[in-house]
């Protein structure tokens, strides 16, 4: 059987008592979740001793599968140690870990997971590693936010397929690392808005990116960032990239909320897609920005995500 394990870790604002009561406590899962905005509706049960030994978190939806974890060793403060059993979409079992370490400026949490796949996925494991630490990441996050101020700053909409196209966005092209891309799309747009202004003499549409490319194993975005455009141009500045889209149908998601948690909707987006048995296009996908970050309060971010379907 193909073995797997994944390890994510974050620090937090908060003692190792407190990091620790919220995370053994099943009751709060459901506020920082990293599948549950994937398909919000999916049922959720949890046994009424919420944080003891043999207390047990189970989840179902046609998107999100079906399966339960269950508390199997508790050391408070320090350590948690569970068996997560998935029934749906395939049956396996994997160990989870949380280990809580005091840091100056409050407590280090690490998430853990280990188990094999079944024989027929072999193929998947580096795959199924990435996935999973992208979902840990998210998670973390949302329990760091959730945690230190109330709030997690994400709600995530799937409205199903829509009728996108045509389309036609201008922009400038990179490549960077997933760590890299806030940055690497803020200078972007602020090249794209300069070219834009010189060359560009109607007025521009909304403020769009591009993805053409992740690739999972490296961590790496191929992207364009820039705007909307009018009407189709014959030329555009060498330095300029064009992305055009015909007509089509594409997965339709809102995310309101602040762009730290982008990756809730994208993932919703992508395992919707998976759940409806429908492929990306290759042309790519894109978010439309419909409010401006640097005036509107990040709870209030609204980004349009669109996956074109083959």
């Amino acid at each position: 059987m193909p073995k797997f394990s994944v390890e994510r870790s974050i620090e937090i604002s908060k003692t190792p008592e407190e990091v620790y009561e919220s995370v053994v406590d099943f009751g709060t899962w459901t506020k920082w979740s990293p599948w549950l905005c994937m398909e919000p509706d999916a049922t959720v049960t949890v046994t009424p001793d919420r944080s003891s030994v043999g207390s047990v978190y189970a989840w179902d939806g046609d998107v999100v599968g079906a399966g339960e974890i269950e508390h199997q060793t508790l050391d408070p403060n320090r350590h948690i140690e569970e068996e997560i059993r998935f029934s749906k979409p395939f049956a396996s079992k994997s160990k989870v870990e949380f280990e809580f370490v005091a840091v100056p400026n409050g407590t280090r949490l690490t998430w853990r997971m280990s188990g094999s796949l079944p024989w027929f996925l072999f193929w998947m494991t580096s795959q199924m590693e990435s996935f999973i630490g992208m979902d840990y990441e998210r998670g973390l996050k949302m329990f760091k936010e959730w945690i230190e101020t109330g709030d997690v700053l994400s709600t995530t909409t799937v409205h199903g397929i829509a009728s996108v196209g045509p389309l036609q966005v201008a922009g400038v092209r990179k490549q960077c690392h997933r760590d890299e891309i806030g940055s690497a799309m803020t200078g972007a747009f602020e090249e794209a808005t300069r070219l834009l202004a010189q060359h560009v003499s109607s007025p521009c549409g909304e403020m769009v990116s591009v993805y053409h490319c992740f690739d999972i194993k490296k961590q790496t975005f191929d992207f364009t960032s820039g705007v909307v455009l009018p009407e189709m141009l014959d030329t555009l500045p060498p330095s300029l990239s064009r992305w055009s889209l015909p007509a089509c149908d594409a997965l339709h998601v809102t995310h309101i909320g602040s762009y730290e948690h982008l990756g809730n909707a994208w993932s919703a987006v992508h395992a919707h897609a998976r759940a409806k048995k429908r492929k990306p296009s290759k042309l790519g996908s894109y978010e439309v920005y419909k409010n401006n970050p640097q005036d509107t309060d990040p709870s209030e971010l609204r980004t349009e995500i669109y996956l074109p379907l083959r």
